[in-house]
């Protein structure tokens, strides 16, 4: 069943209350949108509210890491983003212990418009030298994520979706951390997608095949550290790839493939995400505006594949 990635962080976090007692849960104001209401209910003791002060939360935090606990720290993308420099010295410099949650990433976040909407979260914490960053693409990775988050050692950024996002694996998938799972094979063009997107990419790739264009997907749960062996393998099985995001193109994942496979001459990779700033609207119409949706990722790929269908025409 379709659930928001925030909904299934929400539900492991206070199932893993139970089993590890050194979790701390750290929220800004929004326990119900981030969804660590149900940790609070049912640890009170556990879960320290400090209000629109997202800086202070973050310092707070590292002091908890400091002392053995482990800390959650819970706000939307955006706001965490806009507390990099607490998070930078704090978390990252002091190589402290904490898990810090951005919700309501992309402009996947909708109606609320650009001011809530996380689009340079991913390219932030992906500068700091020790900072993991996870993003799954459904809820059943966003649950294994978490529990993976509770006993990893180290600082670390976990990216949800404010929106609903289909069902991908099922009840037995097993996490592994930084590496990436292939989920369609095609020697024409590989789609690397990361989170709320992915779903999409494989619908693309459906529309793609109906071209008669065999697209392959790749899903990149760990933008950081990127599985580099798997992107090399299907780089050299496909000469174009396109990394697909709901981020800015600038410094997100498409930034982080292009990065791992720039020795590799002969592949061509193409950036697509969002390009400038994020508007409100619905998570429909954004993901259709900014060509995130399937029928727009498949035409971005059509576009990219261009010289090579009009040699296929032109047999």
């Amino acid at each position: 069943m379709a659930k928001a990635t925030r909904v299934a962080f929400g539900e492991a976090l206070a199932r893993l209350g139970a089993t590890h007692e050194n979790v701390v849960v750290l929220d800004g104001d929004l326990s119900c949108s981030t969804n660590t209401r149900k940790f609070s209910e049912q640890f009170p003791d556990r879960f320290i509210q400090l209000g629109i002060a997202e800086g202070n939360m973050v310092g707070v935090a590292a002091g908890l890491a400091m002392a053995g606990k482990v800390p959650f720290v819970s706000s939307f993308a955006c706001f965490l983003a806009g507390r990099f420099e607490q998070i930078r010295m704090s978390v990252g410099y002091n190589n402290a212990n904490v898990c810090l949650v951005g919700t309501h990433a992309g402009v996947g976040t909708g109606e609320d418009g650009y001011s809530q909407m996380g689009l340079e979260d991913v390219a932030l914490m992906r500068s700091l030298p020790n900072m993991v960053v996870l993003q799954p693409a459904d809820a059943v990775e966003a649950e294994r994520a978490t529990e993976f988050l509770a006993d990893y050692v180290g600082p670390a950024y976990l990216r949800l979706t404010r929106q609903a996002l289909p069902d991908i694996f099922d009840a037995d998938y097993s996490f592994e951390f930084g590496k990436g799972i292939r989920l369609r094979e095609g020697k024409d063009l590989v789609l690397v997608a990361s989170g709320g997107v992915v779903a999409n990419c494989l619908e693309a790739a459906e529309l793609l095949a109906a071209d008669g264009v065999e697209a392959g997907v790749v899903n990149i749960h760990t933008i950081k550290p990127l599985d580099e062996p798997l992107l090399r393998e299907v780089a050299s099985n496909s000469s174009r790839v396109m990394t697909v995001e709901d981020h800015g193109v600038i410094g997100g994942l498409g930034s982080a493939v292009v990065e791992a496979l720039s020795e590799m001459p002969d592949v061509v990779v193409r950036r697509h995400g969002v390009l400038g700033y994020g508007e409100s609207g619905t998570q429909v119409d954004l993901y259709a505006r900014h060509m995130l949706d399937a029928a727009g990722i498949a035409e971005a790929a059509r576009r990219f594949l261009v010289p090579d269908v009009e040699a296929l025409a032109t047999g």
